[in-house]
C-alpha cells in the first residue's frame, strides 16, 4: 500500500493532500514581495511496491479519474541529420509537441483535472503566458470542467484562440504574466475555485515529472545530460522530481546532469544560480513560454540544481530563432521558440560535452502556437506567379 502526502520542500513537514492545500502554511509565512514562492510542496510517497511500478502507480490520483485522452507517451527520437553533422550519435529529442494540445503542459493539466474530478470540483482557474492556458482549457474540456484563464494581453494570439476554441473563459490582463498570476490567485480565493497555477499547485510539478519517468523507460536508463527550457522552473522541477523518485525506488543510481536553458531577457534563475539572490527582472524575450520576471518555483529548483550539480546556460533571442529554424530544416520538427531554446542551449555547450554522452533535448511546445515569432526567421515569397515562365 502506497501512501501519498504533500511534503514541504523547505521544512519537511507533511500534509494531507486536499484541494485547499497549496503551500506549506509555516514556510509560506516567510514569503517576500516580488520573490519566488516559499513553502513549495511536493508529493511524497511511503510504502513498498510488490511489482515493477507503472507510471500511474507513482501518481497520487487513481487512474479511473483521468479523462480518456492521449496525454504523455510522446516519442523520444534521434534527429539523425543533426546528430550526424555534430557527431553526437546519442542525441535525442523528447518530443512533447505531440501532446493533445501541443505542449508538455498537458501533463500537469491532466493530473489537476483528474484530481478535480475525484474531489467533485467543477471549476479550475489558471494564469498563463499561453501554453498552460490552452492546455488546461483542452484537458478541462475533455474532463467536463469549467476553465477560467488569466492571460497577459501580450500572449500569442494562436494560444488565445486555442483556449477559446476549447470553450474556456479567457480574461485578458493588462500587464505581465506575473500580474496575471496574482490576479488569478485573488480570483481563486474569492470564488473558492481550484488554482492550477504553476508551482503554486503542487500537482503541476508532480504531473510534469512523468516526462522524466518516460525518458527512463524509453532509454532503459537515465540520460547523461538533459537540456530543459526554463522560465518559472516548474518543468525543471518536475524533471528533477521524476528522476529523484526513480532513485528513491532504487531504479537508477544517479541524477542526470540537468541544464536549465534560459533566454537572456528572462534569466532570473540563472542570475540566482550565480549570485544566490533572486532579483525581479523585466522579462522580455521572443520565447513567451519561458518569459517570467519572478520565477515562482525559483527557490525549489535552485536547491535541486545545487544539490545535483545542475547547470544553467543563457541563450539570446537570435540564437533561439536560429535553433528553431535549424530544428525545422534539419530535423523536420517545428517547435515554438521556448522549446527550441533547449537546442540553442545544447549548441552553446556542445564543445564541453563528451561526444558519446546520451543527451536529451526537451521539446516543450509546437511551433504553430506562435507563428508571429517563427516568421522572423523565414523569408516569404516575393510575388505570386501565373506560369512557370514567371520563375525566370
Amino acid at each position: 500500500m502506497i501512501d501519498f502526502k504533500y511534503q514541504c520542500s523547505e521544512c519537511g513537514r507533511k500534509y494531507k493532500i486536499t484541494p485547499d492545500r497549496m503551500l506549506c502554511p509555516e514556510c509560506s509565512k516567510r514569503q517576500e514581495q516580488d520573490k519566488p514562492l516559499r513553502g513549495i510542496l511536493e508529493v511524497a510517497f511511503d510504502g513498498h511496491f510488490h511489482h515493477q511500478p507503472k507510471m500511474s502507480d507513482l501518481l497520487p490520483v487513481e487512474k479511473k479519474y483521468f479523462p480518456k485522452i492521449p496525454v504523455g507517451g510522446t516519442s523520444l527520437w534521434i534527429p539523425a541529420n543533426i546528430a550526424d553533422d555534430l557527431s553526437f550519435p546519442n542525441l535525442y529529442i523528447k518530443d512533447d509537441t505531440h501532446n493533445l494540445t501541443g505542449s508538455l503542459k498537458d501533463r500537469a493539466s491532466y493530473l489537476v483535472a483528474a484530481f478535480a474530478k475525484r474531489e467533485g470540483i467543477r471549476e479550475i482557474v489558471v494564469a498563463s503566458t499561453g501554453n498552460a492556458a490552452s492546455s488546461m482549457a483542452g484537458v478541462g474540456a475533455a474532463a467536463g470542467l469549467n476553465i477560467t484563464i488569466f492571460l497577459p494581453e501580450s500572449a500569442p494570439r494562436a494560444k488565445m484562440i486555442q483556449s477559446l476554441q476549447y470553450g474556456a473563459r479567457v480574461i485578458m490582463v493588462a500587464g505581465s504574466y506575473d500580474r496575471a498570476f496574482d490576479l488569478s490567485l485573488e480570483y481563486s480565493r474569492k470564488y473558492h475555485v481550484l488554482s492550477r497555477n504553476t508551482a503554486f499547485n503542487p500537482l503541476t510539478i508532480e504531473g510534469k515529472k512523468t516526462v522524466a519517468l518516460e525518458i527512463y523507460h524509453q532509454l532503459g536508463k537515465a540520460p547523461d545530460y538533459m537540456f530543459v527550457p526554463t522560465g518559472d522552473g516548474v518543468i525543471l522541477g518536475g524533471v528533477y522530481k521524476g528522476f529523484r523518485d526513480l532513485m528513491k525506488l532504487g531504479i537508477i543510481d544517479r541524477i542526470p546532469t540537468i541544464i536549465a536553458v534560459q533566454a537572456e531577457g528572462s534569466n532570473a534563475i540563472t542570475q540566482a544560480f550565480e549570485t544566490g539572490v533572486f532579483t525581479p527582472i523585466d522579462a522580455q524575450t521572443v520565447a513567451d513560454s519561458i518569459s517570467v520576471g519572478i520565477p515562482r518555483n525559483g527557490y525549489y529548483v535552485l536547491k535541486q540544481l545545487k544539490k545535483y550539480d545542475g547547470k544553467c546556460v543563457t541563450v539570446f533571442d537570435d540564437e533561439i530563432l536560429t535553433a528553431q529554424k535549424e530544428l525545422s530544416a534539419k530535423a523536420g520538427l517545428f517547435t515554438e521558440p521556448a522549446a527550441s531554446a533547449s537546442y540553442a542551449g545544447f549548441l552553446k555547450m556542445k564543445d564541453e560535452l563528451p561526444k558519446d554522452a546520451t543527451i536529451v533535448l526537451l521539446a516543450t511546445g509546437n511551433g504553430l502556437k506562435d507563428i508571429d515569432s517563427a516568421q522572423k526567421s523565414v523569408e516569404f515569397p516575393a510575388k505570386a506567379i501565373s506560369a512557370l515562365e514567371d520563375l525566370e
